[in-house]
């Protein structure tokens, strides 16, 4: 039966079933079609990074022990998070949110997602690396395997066939799905893997790693921001799921995922390289726990600082336009990306 021509206060961000998904126009969420925009102008392919120094590096003797472990460990991880996003995009995300402009951008970063495990692969292959050892220590290195156990666990309610957001308890979990994935895993557990390596790239070693992890980041920023404003747009428009019980449970797995970081630093991080150590990580990893707090409405825990200033232009929320103002000025494959100011 024809219910009329789609109205835009009609559109929902979940439970618009009633409403016509594949209906991009009239457009509602306009943020969510900003953020779609803003990642097309991103697009690159990993093979198009040259990987010549860093192989000569990686075969040198002048990478120490423990600087190697840190590009290993966080290689590790990478390699299959970045699956791990994308499984929980298209198997959970997609089939819940009810609006149009929202799915195109998840099918966008969805795209994204595999080409950061593409990127890894690369890495991976490169160097001529144990495969074997770089994707499986999700399985094998605790501290991995903690942190993608405590993610997993966020979706396998979600991911159930009969799962449902028409109740208020299947609302709530799934913004809880949302939260560990966006602000949890995207927006604390990789922010930490960037600032490793990119404490390399800041020093001319291991570029190509660095400047794949650069557009990694681009492309994170975006995914951090889409994801809040997803947050912050369900609970607006369903306030009643907001409870004081759901925001302290909220509070409960930042800080689970603040202390899993900890752990994880102490690992990577037993003595320290290129100037940095594990509680500088634990000081780090508060810091932007309370900054993607303040971000859905709650209250700071930590009161951190930043103890990487020279990560604000780089990776720090804050300062996240000026680094879009770099832009590609040579893109063509196999050619170097060139930025400028």
């Amino acid at each position: 039966m024809n219910k009329g021509r789609i109205r835009v206060e009609d559109k929902r961000l979940i439970n618009g079933e009633e409403v016509d998904v594949n209906q991009l126009m009239p457009i509602k969420y306009k943020w969510a079609w900003e953020h779609y925009l803003n990642a097309l102008a991103n697009h690159w392919l990993p093979h198009e990074v040259p990987m010549a120094q860093d192989i000569a590096l990686w075969k040198s003797r002048d990478l120490s022990e423990a600087e190697r472990h840190v590009i290993m460990r966080n290689l590790g991880f990478f390699a299959t998070a970045e699956s791990l996003v994308a499984n929980n995009i298209t198997l959970a995300i997609f089939r819940y949110v009810t609006n149009a402009e929202c799915r195109q951008y998840l099918l966008r970063q969805a795209f994204e997602e595999a080409i950061h495990t593409h990127a890894f692969h690369y890495i991976v292959e490169s160097l001529d690396l144990d495969e074997g050892e770089v994707f499986n220590m999700y399985r094998e290195i605790p501290v991995i395997a903690e942190k993608d156990r405590f993610e997993m666990e966020l979706t396998s309610d979600v991911i159930r066939p009969d799962f449902s957001t028409a109740t208020e308890e299947g609302a709530q979990k799934f913004l809880e799905n949302l939260i560990g994935y966006y602000v949890i895993m995207e927006g604390i557990f990789f922010y930490s893997g960037f600032a490793m390596i990119l404490s390399f790239h800041r020093r001319n070693r291991m570029t190509g790693i660095g400047q794949q992890f650069q557009y990694i980041l681009r492309d994170e920023t975006i995914h951090l921001n889409f994801g809040i404003d997803l947050i912050n747009g369900i609970r607006m428009e369903n306030p009643h799921l907001w409870t004081k019980d759901f925001q302290e449970k909220i509070y409960g797995h930042i800080e689970k995922a603040v202390e899993l970081e900890a752990k994880y630093a102490r690992e990577v991080l037993p003595e320290g390289v290129l100037g940095l150590t594990a509680p500088m990580f634990l000081e780090y990893a508060r810091y932007i726990a309370d900054r993607r707090l303040e971000r859905i409405g709650l209250k700071r825990l930590y009161k951190s600082s930043n103890p990487f200033p020279w990560l604000s232009e780089t990776i720090d929320l804050g300062k996240e336009k000026n680094f879009f103002e770099t832009r590609v000025t040579e893109y063509r494959q196999g050619a170097t990306l060139v930025w400028e100011d």
